[in-house]
């Protein structure tokens, strides 16, 4: 009877009609299986099991101590008893069984539930930027390297391979979508992925991301080549060429680099040289930046268009009548290539340019290229002003000359300026003589300043030279402290 009591059943007890304790053993098993069932990952808590089998080791000591004072149904024997005790035992051992197979499968499915946890954050990180899904990414790798690393013989631990592969292709997408620069730093990341997990799950991931990241670094970096918004620093072809010196990619940035600057070269003898040039220069410092010498060598590829280009430019400002720009861009290209042929005429230009900056219709037209023959007219210019004067000229010539300041000379009044400048009997002045062919001349006086306490501003005019005449003229200074205005050179011919 002790036997059939270790049932779980109290069947022991049953048979000998002790129903109360029948019923007691029925509450000991109802209420295990109320707790056990359904089937946990962690099981039932041990101290349960422990006074769960105290009850039935009771029941079974109890039950035995009951039969052998009472003889139960007449007709059954100790053997009997005992044999169906033990076939009834099968009853707790099949639950044991059955509880840890159903305590299995819960392990499978809460592993499973993580799996696809994992896999929900991989497809909602997809949905965003790869900068504000690097965490999504992460979290989503830390599920799977514990599956597939602490659980690798379960359902979800096989699964891992498969969706690391999905793993991958969410991380790499803007590559198969041809945004090579969006591309590069999920790329970059993906070759840090081996090191936070066995790159036995992985397999021929390992390496994958090395070829559309050095794709993306090139196409990335050349689409930038010469681009003002990326300045003159290539941070992509810098790192292709330090991280994949030897790939076909890192081959290809040489002939990039240098067909840039070809087809810049070409595009100063444009429309717009001066963004061509500008272009040329930024592409000659990429260059230069760059690690491989062989690249790096390319610079000098560039220097002769910018030189055109430097030329070029200055020429369409002053079409553009832009002459302030014009003279600066031909000032540098004179002071810069001195063995240029062009120079002489460049420092014209400027000269005009200067002029038409203050006079516009000097800069109707670019000055004359050559010389032309004839007769030349003498003009003199003498300097009865405490400065010294700076006289530029454009028209069938272009040239400047400088006349020191006259010492003892004096600014004069509006009126006695015309009357009296230059005509002081005895007393020499500074001066300039030019030669000039005949034709309309178009001049600019800059005084220097010196010991005079006020500014003094330029003064523009025009003057016709006619042939068989010989022409003087005068710069002075006049004030006028009524009107309130600072001074200004005036120029008279004769």
């Amino acid at each position: 009877m002790g036997l059939l009591n270790l049932s779980g059943f109290g069947l022991g007890y049953a048979l000998m009609r002790c129903w109360f304790r029948t019923v007691l053993c029925w509450a000991a098993t109802g209420a295990l299986l109320l707790v056990a069932l359904p089937a946990d990952p962690d099981g039932v808590a041990g101290g349960l099991v422990v006074a769960y089998l105290v009850v039935l080791v009771l029941a079974a000591v109890d039950g035995a101590r009951i039969a052998r004072r009472r003889t139960v149904g007449g007709s059954w024997r100790p053997m009997v008893a005992a044999v169906v005790g033990l076939v009834l035992l099968a009853v707790p051992a099949g639950g044991v069984v059955f509880y840890g197979s159903a305590q299995d499968e819960a392990v499978e499915q809460m592993l499973l539930d993580r799996l696809d946890k994992g896999d929900r954050t991989v497809e909602a990180a997809s949905a965003k930027t790869f900068g504000a899904a690097r965490g999504d990414y992460r979290s989503a790798l830390a599920v799977y390297r514990e599956l597939g690393e602490k659980h690798a013989g379960s359902r979800a631990g096989k699964l891992v391979p498969k969706r690391l592969d999905a793993y991958y292709r969410s991380v790499s997408a803007m590559y198969r979508q041809k945004k090579h620069c969006e591309a590069i730093e999920p790329l970059t990341y993906l070759r840090t992925v081996p090191k936070e997990i066995d790159p036995k799950l992985l397999g021929d991931l390992v390496g994958y991301p090395d070829v559309p990241l050095a794709t993306s670094l090139y196409e990335c970096g050349v689409s930038k080549l010469g681009n003002p918004a990326a300045g003159t620093e290539s941070r992509e072809l810098d790192e292709l060429l330090r991280t994949f010196p030897g790939s076909a990619q890192a081959e290809k940035v040489g002939p990039a680099v240098s067909g840039k600057i070809s087809e810049q070269s070409g595009a100063v003898r444009g429309s717009n040289p001066c963004a061509a040039t500008e272009t040329l220069r930024r592409l000659r410092a990429t260059a230069l930046a760059l690690p491989d010498k062989s690249v790096s060598a390319l610079a000098r590829n560039a220097d002769g268009a910018i030189e055109n280009g430097i030329y070029a430019c200055g020429l369409a400002q002053f079409k553009d009548k832009r002459f302030g720009e014009a003279r600066q861009t031909l000032t540098e290209f004179a002071a810069t290539y001195k063995k240029d042929k062009r120079r002489a005429r460049a420092r014209d230009i400027a000269v005009a340019a200067e002029i038409a900056d203050t006079r516009p219709v000097a800069g109707k037209h670019l000055p004359p290229s050559g010389r032309p023959g004839g007769a030349r007219m003498q003009l003199v210019i003498s300097n009865d002003a405490p400065d010294g004067v700076e006289i530029l000229y454009t028209g069938p010539v272009t040239g400047k000359v400088s006349i020191g300041g006259c010492g003892g000379c004096r600014s004069y009044s509006w009126v006695s300026g015309s009357l009296s400048a230059c005509k002081a009997k005895g007393k020499s002045y500074p001066h300039a003589t030019l030669w000039l062919p005949a034709g309309e001349y178009h001049f600019l006086y800059k005084h220097r300043g010196g010991s005079s306490s006020t500014s003094v501003t330029s003064y523009a005019d025009g003057s016709r030279i006619q042939p068989g005449y010989r022409y003087t003229g005068c710069t002075y200074v006049t004030s006028s402290t009524s009107l309130g205005t600072g001074p200004r050179d005036s120029v008279s011919n004769t």
